[in-house]
């Protein structure tokens, strides 16, 4: 059974920090690419960092330079360290992993998906 499970998300104050943990289980080991999406209230998810299992990892021009993406490989872990949070930074975060290469930078491409976690500047 595959899960994975968000957390860390919050209320902060513009300019503060707050770190996302994804603790993923049961995923085939074909699985390298995990990612952060994130959803506003009535449009689709997007990206905003990406990292396959050779720690390449991507960033929405948004996030760069705010927010840093890490993974644990051996424990299927994604990590997403935010800084300097913007009121535009509010949205459901969530973690996804899938199989293959490259890794896809749409959320359609995804097929395994977290609940998601809430994170509000404000």
């Amino acid at each position: 059974h595959v899960q994975l499970v968000e957390s860390g998300g919050g209320l902060v104050q513009p300019g503060g920090s707050l770190s996302l943990s994804c603790a993923a289980t049961g995923l085939p080991r074909s699985v390298n690419c995990m990612g952060w999406f994130r959803q506003y209230p009535g449009k689709e998810r997007e990206l905003v960092a990406r990292m396959d299992g050779y720690g390449g990892a991507t960033y929405a021009n948004a996030v760069k330079g705010r927010f840093t993406v890490t993974r644990d490989n051996a424990n299927y872990a994604l990590y997403l360290q935010m800084n300097s949070l913007r009121p535009g930074d509010t949205a459901m975060y969530y973690c996804a992993a899938q199989a293959g290469l490259p890794c896809g930078l749409g959320y359609k491409w995804y097929r395994r998906w977290g609940q998601g976690t809430q994170v509000t500047v404000s």
